[in-house]
């Protein structure tokens, strides 16, 4: 099974599930799709995608131990507790320019994770194909907590909404 995480935001991420909806069109995707959608409304064309709205953090906690991998957005939340559970990833952003979020912060965290070779992490979702090819390979180095990089990465984010 692949969990798609969206996290709470109060934004839709059509963007991805149509393209999951798309490779599993094109036999990209051949399992199950459970997504925790969050705000996003979205009526999949695959039988293969499960939509869960709202869910407990014991219900998404199993999920996540489920999931061969998982795809989120670029939360630093969904991302942490995902590798915590040691799980493969592969984060997308959410980007302002298409009313995702309210700045493309989202975009520094997943280039950051990237970098740090916890994470596939892909600047769009037109990446999406390549990234699922690369997952069965990819190996994550684990994700140390430094509390210092998360607070630079905050202190970045407010500095730029002044």
């Amino acid at each position: 099974m692949v969990l798609v995480m969206l996290g709470t935001q109060n934004n839709s991420f059509h963007r991805l599930l149509e393209e999951i909806d798309t490779l599993i069109d094109k036999g990209m995707i051949n399992e199950k799709v459970v997504v925790q959608a969050g705000y996003t409304k979205y009526q999949p064309n695959n039988e293969k995608i499960k939509i869960l709205d709202f869910i407990s953090k014991d219900a998404l906690d199993e999920l996540e131990q489920e999931a061969n991998f998982i795809i989120t957005h670029g939360g630093v939340g969904s991302i942490i507790t995902s590798l915590e559970k040691g799980k493969k990833v592969i984060a997308v952003p959410r980007l302002h320019e298409y009313g995702e979020h309210v700045n493309n912060h989202q975009t520094e965290i997943v280039e950051k994770f990237n970098k740090d070779g916890n994470i596939i992490g892909i600047k769009s979702v037109k990446e999406l194909e390549e990234a699922i090819k690369k997952i069965n390979d990819f190996i994550p180095k684990p994700y140390i907590g430094n509390n210092s990089r998360m607070l630079k990465l905050i202190e970045n984010f407010i500095d730029n909404i002044k």
